[in-house]
């Protein structure tokens, strides 16, 4: 019978090593690769193609977050990390991730059983994580205020004339991210981000990143944007 192999992306060697041993001591799973950022991670899944890939939150380079949308297309992911905020919980589910596990709340059999479900689709949360999920459920009164902002978004594509790549990257613009930033998330280069940039900067008649972001939050006055 076929062993279940997994990849472990996390930057600290350590538990790295300790996660390697107890699942190495099973005998349906196998580590087959190790990595310590999120660029690594894609490269290695690409390469080995695991069955799960357990993957830590915050990394240097390319942290979890950035590379989840990218590693949920090739295997199933599991969140293994400290991070206990209730937006990181939510942000990695919207982004695919099939369970979400915080560390000191698991024994190695419950590690060895998510494991084991995650490529079935059984999605497992230790207590912290699951206790943040309800919580930011039950807080999230408005969504309507989501569904308008996803509409006002796809609006204003439209109406500048943006790309999904171009629009992908100004939500990142806007979100306050650094051109180094912007690049790692979206695995490209700096060279490739700028160039994006001055086509978006062109199509909002925008000659700064402020100007730029104001007139696609729609925040800038109809009269400076032209767009009404």
């Amino acid at each position: 019978m076929a062993r279940l192999s997994v990849l472990i992306a996390d930057d600290n060697p350590v538990i790295r090593a300790g996660l390697a041993a107890v699942l190495g001591a099973a005998e349906d799973i196998e580590v087959t690769a190790q990595a310590v950022d999120g660029r690594e991670a894609l490269s290695l899944t690409r390469r080995h193609a695991p069955d799960v890939v357990l993957l830590d939150v915050r990394m240097p380079g390319v942290d979890g977050i950035s590379a989840l949308p990218h590693l949920v297309q090739l295997a199933p992911v599991l969140m293994l990390t400290y991070c206990r905020e209730a937006e990181v919980v939510r942000e990695t589910l919207l982004l695919g991730a099939g369970g979400y596990l915080v560390h000191g709340e698991f024994s190695p059999d419950g590690l060895l059983r998510a494991v084991r479900d995650a490529p079935l689709g059984r999605p497992h949360f230790t207590p912290t994580a699951a206790s943040a999920l309800l919580a930011e459920l039950r807080t999230s009164s408005h969504p309507q205020r989501d569904v308008a902002q996803s509409s006002e978004r796809m609006h204003n594509s439209v109406v500048f004339g943006l790309s999904s790549r171009e629009v992908e990257i100004m939500d990142l613009i806007a979100s306050g991210m650094s051109n180094q930033q912007i690049a790692a998330a979206c695995f490209i280069s700096e060279k490739t981000v700028k160039n994006h940039i001055n086509r978006i900067f062109a199509k909002l008649q925008s000659a700064t990143r402020s100007e730029a972001i104001a007139r696609w939050l729609g925040t800038a006055r109809p009269g400076v944007t032209g767009h009404g």
